[in-house]
């Protein structure tokens, strides 16, 4: 099942804008090794739950992983052939907004062998650029 927001105040939102860099989030709060974003991009839940179970096969369930991002976003589509107007279309999906430097997940417990063979498979499902991290006393 994808994540979605359990409840929001409003159904659909504006897009806003992705320009800038991380807030928050872009240093390693929990694990030992991390993936952090280069790219800026929607993240759709689809994408983070896939990337979840290419990171928890490789280390067969081994360690502890955390996913830092959450999809907040409802992402709008309208049906195709339709014409302007008639106003914003239903809710399609939910994804995060991502910014460059955000940590999109965290792993610890595991050799550094293993997490950036993980991060990596990981990475092939993420739609933008990104980078292993790990703490100093581990490298």
């Amino acid at each position: 099942m994808p994540l979605t927001p359990s409840r929001t105040k409003y159904r659909k939102r504006q897009k806003g804008s992705l320009k800038g860099n991380a807030k928050g989030g872009a240093t390693l709060a929990f694990g030992e090794f991390g993936i952090q974003a280069l790219g800026r991009g929607y993240f759709t839940s689809a994408q983070i739950e896939a990337s979840r179970v290419a990171i928890n096969r490789h280390m067969k369930r081994k360690g502890k992983l955390w996913i830092r991002v959450f999809p907040h976003c409802p992402v709008t589509k309208k049906p195709q052939e339709t014409r302007m107007g008639k106003g914003k279309g239903p809710v399609e999906y939910y994804a995060a907004q991502i910014k460059p430097g955000v940590m999109l997940f965290e792993v610890s417990g595991v050799t550094l062998s293993i997490a950036r063979e993980a991060m990596r498979l990981a990475d092939s499902k993420i739609p933008f650029r990104c980078r292993f991290v790990a703490r100093e006393d581990q490298v």
